[in-house]
């Protein structure tokens, strides 16, 4: 939204970067695993915490939840992933149940 762009390039406004999954019962213990190697890759790849939820009425339903400095240092992470981090990214939405990909967000930080 061109209201953000300005938050988007001045220091201060941290970003919140969401994944959520869709697991199966079945799947629940390599995707824990799998989210193990993720959770690695996220703070080496910069966060500054990193934590996963998953839903209490529905237990399918997964969220990764991780911050980062600046929209800066979110344009950094990708260039950080060597292909090790890649694959243990695509070990984690292999296992996501769905017509598409695992669905990402960013939102940044404007209070």
């Amino acid at each position: 939204a061109p209201e953000l762009r300005a938050f988007l390039h001045e220091d201060g406004h941290k970003l919140l970067e969401v994944v959520r999954y869709r697991i199966a019962a079945a799947d629940r213990p390599a995707f824990l695993a799998a989210m193990e190697e993720v959770r690695r890759v996220r703070l080496r790849g910069g966060a500054a915490r990193w934590r996963l939820y998953e839903d209490v009425a529905h237990p399918e339903r997964w969220v990764e939840l991780w911050v980062v400095e600046s929209w800066a240092e979110h344009l950094r992470e990708a260039s950080r992933l060597t292909e090790e981090d890649r694959a243990a990214l695509a070990r984690a939405a292999a296992l996501h149940e769905g017509d598409g990909p695992p669905e990402a967000a960013r939102y940044v930080n404007v209070l």
